[in-house]
């Protein structure tokens, strides 16, 4: 009788002292999904530590080849305008994102996507900075001169020419007076929001003799500067800085920004 009382307290301490399955799962369940984290961080970023900072301020890349109308092949890097114009309406929306830094790195591409993503830009409330890193050419000049201060690094280039059709064009005059006012609204927006006027820029873009396969001008860092189109030569400690700056500027005279 003793015997069976013992191993009856024996067998449950024994089962109350096992962990379950039920009390297992979660744990296993938080061990694989950490895991599944880390592995999704490599892939992505190429880093097993993904830093998590909650800032004011917004960063949005323009990255690649500017992705109209028309997608492009899945081979080339591209920012897609139907992913970044939602970007741009959240951060004005948000009361957290303070102000916003644009990083330019791209070959250009469809004009009437890159004037969206420079006129949204430009009609922010609130501060906004670009640093211009690689290249910002073609279309991606009207992007960098939308913000309110730009930056140029000193081995960054932009390259200016004439808006180009492809597909099927039709040699009719009508074609040529639609590029031409294609164009127009391009030269128009460079001369709102830069330094360097209507005469100057269309200078750059007819030049003959510098591009080998095109026409127009390729500015390198300081020439950008010098031009009027870029407001000065920086990294991105100077771009932070001119942005946190403006940002201090807007709270002290009550939402303006100058």
């Amino acid at each position: 009788m003793m015997d069976n009382r013992m191993n009856s307290q024996r067998g449950a301490f024994q089962n109350a002292s096992d962990p379950s399955p039920e009390s297992e799962g979660p744990d296993k369940h938080g061990d694989s999904e950490k895991k599944k984290g880390v592995i999704d961080a490599i892939q992505s970023l190429g880093q097993s530590n993904v830093p998590q900072l909650a800032s004011n301020i917004y960063c949005m890349s323009v990255i690649g080849q500017i992705e109209g109308h028309i997608v492009m092949p899945s081979q080339n890097k591209t920012t897609k305008y139907e992913h970044v114009i939602p970007q741009i309406v959240a951060a004005e929306q948000n009361d957290n994102i303070e102000g916003v830094v644009i990083i330019l790195n791209t070959v250009g591409g469809d004009v009437e996507a890159g004037l969206a993503i420079a006129e949204m830009l430009a009609s922010m409330t609130k501060p906004t900075v670009s640093l211009v890193l690689g290249g910002g050419h073609s279309i991606g000049v009207p992007i960098a001169v939308s913000s309110d201060v730009s930056f140029i690094a000193e081995t960054a280039t932009m390259t200016i020419h004439p808006v180009r059709l492809t597909g099927l064009v039709v040699g009719v005059p009508q074609t040529f007076e639609y590029m031409e006012k294609m164009q127009e609204r391009v030269i128009r927006f460079v001369e709102n929001h830069s330094n360097c006027n209507e005469e100057q820029f269309r200078e750059l873009m007819f030049r003959t003799g510098e591009l080998a396969r095109d026409i127009g001008t390729n500015v390198i860092g300081a020439d950008a500067v010098k031009y009027g189109l870029i407001d000065r030569v920086g990294g991105l400690g100077d771009a932070l800085a001119e942005l946190n700056r403006l940002i201090e500027t807007r709270k002290n005279s009550g939402g303006v920004v100058q």
